[in-house]
């Protein structure tokens, strides 16, 4: 320990320990030492105890990407244009979840040693309780962005760095995410990162808008500004409404005018739902001096100047640029009806024609709000969970959060707290806190049940009482919360053959499913140019251009087996677009070993058709078994029903060991 963090250390105790904070403090130092006092009187922390970076191990890190992929996705190309404005001066960018860990990361990699022991660096955690007084700690427990600036922090193994964070807002008003560049080394003077808040300010905010205007795609979004001139181009305030006039959505800074002009205003700091909550299903003409069937007027053909929208309670004047909802429809491969089927957006992007896929997706349309719970099976990485979240986005629940639980990702000693939640010092390490459990966060949205099938047993049974009653009873509760949720369950396993076994309840089973989806895996879709071009597409970079394959290139990939299906095709396409040049993907661009001898995988055991059981085959085989037989063994029939060539559909019998009564062996059986 050097002398400056003794002096450090002093400093804190001094602050925390006086009953009453001199006067006048600065803002921010009122806002530091504030944090201080809460990491010294709440989460008990010692400014005497210094600590090394804490980073989580790779499973625990990749189950908060999950939670936060679709946010990080859209987030990835504001942390590229940020770090392409300040690599020059030794800064990294950081992507935190809402619980302060680490889930994207931007670098120098000859730093990388350095950065990963102070703790900049992907699946650290730096929420207040864990690392004391820091940016992103700070601003995830005040809700606002600032500066954490060297001797700021109050870990005096901190104190070289300076960080700068700012809360990303999702369009319900809560706090999703936290946007930090940080330096290992920077100027003593904290004036000096005054251009980095304002940077880190204005990214955190296009992030923000970003994410606004794509989960808002299928409803009216309104871009408001004070001036004609930007209400196009930049506009201030965004909201969203749904087809019968209500808010369903906002970003940031209309939450914080609209919540004025009702009579809610929002305290700074304010980072809890119930502010934004107090908006959503609010009416578009309370709000504005119009009418809603007037919007046609406001559409962006018309002069900006001729659209102005005056507040209906203060007069303010705002101009207003009008979106409609994209219709989306999805043509399907049967060439000869020359029909298109209506799919809502968030299920249509799932698809680029292939027909198995299709059907599941018009199936899934009929469905999306309907009150029974859905069951979705398909191989590891065939897009299940991105399924499940066009389900939710589709359905009346968009408004509400979507919660997603791998279920064989958590612990089996924590999977019950997690799920459930718990009451302070309920077990041993519960902490003095209660806990909300995933269920209860998942109310008035939906539940994702990822893998249900490695849930423990012990465990079905209480989730079987939330789904029969709709309650759920916190560990160390004495009383049930009732909740409202819709929920999802997927598996890459045949819950059939775990129910023979004993290893998943019967009554459960039937609770979860009350319709059944199985996705195709990527091997026998027939839209995989689609698919690429998708993925070139949202992994596009401004900067670099467009990317295209070579028919070399194109190739290779139509013959792969692709094992790891979604996962793995997206891999490959942001390895090869990383390292192609001239905007050209060919085959030496292709990750090493790709496209080589697949894996050969042993066939299941031939089944004879007079002795077939249902429930030996996965959900897969037993839809296949459906078609053939509903078409007598026709197969140039169910190649045609399910849209595949004869040689594919013959090689899915094979996989699944299932043969014709028509065909006997070579001894004649």
């Amino acid at each position: 320990m050097d002398m400056r963090q003794r002096e450090h250390i002093e400093t804190v105790v001094a602050a925390t320990t006086r009953v009453q904070a001199p006067a006048p403090l600065r803002v921010h130092e009122s806002i530091i030492e504030t944090s201080w006092r809460r990491c010294v009187h709440q989460y008990g922390l010692d400014p005497a105890r210094m600590q090394e970076a804490r980073i989580l191990p790779q499973t625990r890190l990749r189950e908060h990407q999950q939670r936060i992929d679709d946010f990080a996705r859209i987030a990835r190309h504001g942390l590229e244009t940020l770090y392409e404005q300040v690599a020059g001066m030794g800064y990294v960018v950081l992507l935190t979840d809402a619980l302060g860990v680490t889930v994207d990361y931007i670098g120098d990699a000859n730093t990388d040693s350095a950065l990963r022991r102070a703790g900049l660096y992907l699946g650290a955690e730096w929420s207040e309780t864990g690392a004391g007084t820091c940016a992103v700690g700070t601003a995830l427990a005040t809700g606002q962005a600032l500066t954490v600036h060297q001797v700021d922090h109050f870990d005096a193994t901190h104190i070289p760095l300076t960080c700068t964070a700012a809360p990303l807002y999702d369009s319900r008003g809560a706090l999703a995410a936290i946007l930090d560049i940080s330096a290992l080394v920077s100027p003593q003077a904290r004036d000096s990162q005054n251009l980095a808040l304002q940077l880190v300010r204005i990214y955190a905010g296009h992030i923000e808008n970003a994410n606004f205007l794509r989960t808002h795609r299928q409803d009216w979004i309104l871009k408001l500004n004070t001036s004609p001139e930007f209400v196009d181009v930049d506009p201030e305030y965004l909201i969203a409404l749904d087809a019968s006039g209500r808010i369903v959505g906002h970003n940031r800074r209309a939450q914080t005018m609209l919540a004025a002009e009702i009579g809610r205003p929002i305290a700074p700091g304010v980072v809890t739902r119930d502010a934004a909550a107090s908006l959503i299903g609010v009416p578009f003409d309370t709000l504005f001096d119009a009418r809603l069937e007037e919007l046609g007027r406001f559409v962006y053909s018309r002069p900006s100047e001729l659209r102005a929208v005056p507040l209906a309670k203060s007069g303010a004047l705002l101009y207003l640029s009008v979106m409609p909802p994209a219709p989306c429809f999805v043509p399907t491969t049967n060439m000869t009806e020359q029909r298109a089927v209506q799919i809502a957006a968030p299920l249509a992007a799932l698809c680029g024609g292939d027909a198995a896929l299709t059907r599941q997706l018009e199936r899934a349309a009929k469905l999306v709000d309907s009150p029974i719970n859905l069951l979705v099976n398909g191989e590891t990485g065939s897009g299940k969970e991105f399924f499940a979240k066009a389900l939710h986005r589709a359905s009346v629940r968009r408004a509400g959060p979507f919660v997603a639980v791998n279920c064989a990702a958590i612990p089996e000693t924590l999977i019950e707290s997690e799920l459930f939640g718990h009451m302070p010092n309920s077990f041993s390490g519960a902490g003095a806190k209660a806990k909300r459990g995933l269920i209860q966060e998942a109310d008035g949205g939906t539940l994702f049940l990822d893998e249900i099938g490695d849930m423990p047993r012990a465990l079905q049974s209480r989730l079987l009482r939330v789904l029969a009653e709709g309650e759920v009873l916190a560990i160390g509760a004495s009383r049930p919360v009732s909740v409202d949720v819709r929920v999802i369950s997927a598996t890459h396993h045949s819950l059939d053959a775990l129910m023979q076994d004993g290893r998943f309840r019967e009554d459960l089973y039937y609770r979860l499913n009350g319709a059944r989806f199985t996705l195709p895996p990527l091997r026998e879709r027939t839209d995989l140019d689609w698919l690429i071009r998708k993925f070139l597409d949202d992994d596009s970079d401004i900067a670099r251009g467009p990317v295209t394959l070579s028919p070399a290139a194109r190739e290779r990939l139509h013959r792969h087996d692709w094992p790891g299906n979604l996962r793995e095709l997206c891999n490959v396409l942001r390895y090869a677009r990383a390292v192609c040049s001239n905007g050209l993907i060919d085959v030496d661009d292709l990750p090493e070993g790709f496209g080589g001898a697949a894996v050969a995988t042993v066939p299941p055991a031939r089944i004879a058709v007079d002795e077939f059981d249902p429930h030996r085959l996965p959900p897969e085989g037993m839809l296949l078994m459906q078609y053939l037989r509903a078409a007598s063994w026709n197969l140039s029939a169910v190649a045609r029903q399910i849209g595949v060539s004869r040689m594919t559909l013959y090689r899915r019998m094979a996989r699944y060991g299932i043969r014709s009564p028509n065909q006997r062996d070579a001894n004649g059986h």
